[in-house]
């Protein structure tokens, strides 16, 4: 993994579109893959990761995504119809933390709470890639998410103010528009990021639609 995280990445490299619909698309198929129960002598049970966030995603040299770090994660253990918490009291990174988390409200018993929540996360993480994705030759500096809104180590009750009370979500630069793929890409994070976590895209959804974008843009991906 020469290239270090995806925050790292962000950080020091302008992204095309193709780019852009790379990494998504890469990290989406990750957390789909985690997402997924699969069955028979090579299977694995349906994982949430917990604590997803653009340091916890590794690039590779191609420009694709892996998702790193399940130090967190959660087992869903079909058979007994029972979800596997391990005992870790650190429950994730407040500033990426869905409201149902930051609230406390969170269904523990129930495993699509987890994936659900990844989901929110994962908006976060989408925003953050197409900020440094170039259109009419102009692109935003890397930033965190909130980044204007709360200060550099919230606390929770920053983070809580901000998504539960006040319901804000990362700002959308104008530019996006006027450009198809990012306007698309705007759309599916909102998506992503909605308050109740049943109107949330699931990751299949979302890799659904990135596979569409990057086929009407000519994207082999």
């Amino acid at each position: 993994m020469k290239t270090g995280s995806l925050y790292d990445y962000l950080k020091s490299t302008t992204l095309d579109n193709k780019a852009m619909l790379r990494l998504a698309y890469s990290a989406v198929s990750g957390l789909c893959h985690l997402h997924t129960e699969i069955f028979g002598t090579q299977g694995k049970p349906a994982i949430a990761h917990r604590d997803l966030k653009s340091k916890n995603i590794l690039v590779k040299r191609n420009g694709t995504c892996c998702i790193a770090d399940l130090g967190l994660a959660v087992k869903f253990i079909s058979d007994t119809n029972e979800v596997d918490i391990p005992p870790n009291t650190r429950v994730g990174t407040k500033r990426y933390m869905p409201p149902e988390v930051l609230e406390e409200t969170l269904n523990r018993s129930h495993f699509q709470s987890y994936i659900m929540a990844d989901m929110y996360s994962f908006g976060l993480i989408l925003w953050e890639i197409a900020r440094r994705c170039v259109s009419g030759g102009i692109l935003e500096e890397y930033q965190l998410p909130y980044h204007d809104l709360v200060p550099t180590d919230p606390s929770y009750e920053d983070m809580r103010e901000v998504v539960c009370i006040k319901r804000l979500r990362p700002s959308f630069p104008n530019r996006w528009t006027s450009d198809e793929c990012l306007r698309l890409m705007g759309k599916l994070m909102g998506e992503c990021w909605a308050h109740s976590p049943a109107c949330r895209l699931t990751a299949l959804r979302v890799k659904k639609t990135l596979a569409k974008m990057s086929e009407s843009q000519d994207i082999k991906l």
